[in-house]
């Protein structure tokens, strides 16, 4: 582990396994490429700003995030966030399919 930069707070981050719409993961990716950090520092980040009531973001880059959800098809809103539903995994759906198919009249 390297020493904190000068001025820097010294932290200790963790390993997560979080679970993300994989859409929204595709747009966080190109995001992280685009800034040139790593995708751990940019959810740090918008976080961050997040708790504070600040946007983590300038015009340019909330442009580019546009052209990313866009470019991913992403057509979540903020307001949709307590109110997404997981859809029936390929998996699932095929054994419930096989399921029914074996039922004997």
């Amino acid at each position: 582990m390297s020493e904190p930069e000068a001025g820097y707070p010294a932290i200790e981050r963790v390993q997560t396994g979080i679970r993300l719409e994989k859409r929204l993961l595709k747009v966080l990716k190109a995001l992280a490429e685009y800034k040139d950090m790593t995708l751990g520092d940019l959810i740090e980040g918008i976080a961050l700003h997040a708790l504070e009531g600040k946007s983590p973001f300038e015009e340019a880059t909330l442009a580019h995030a546009r052209d990313l959800k866009r470019i991913y098809a992403l057509d979540l809103k903020a307001s949709d966030s307590h109110r997404l539903a997981e859809a029936a995994s390929p998996v699932a759906r095929t054994s419930m399919s096989t399921r029914k198919r074996k039922v004997n009249p």
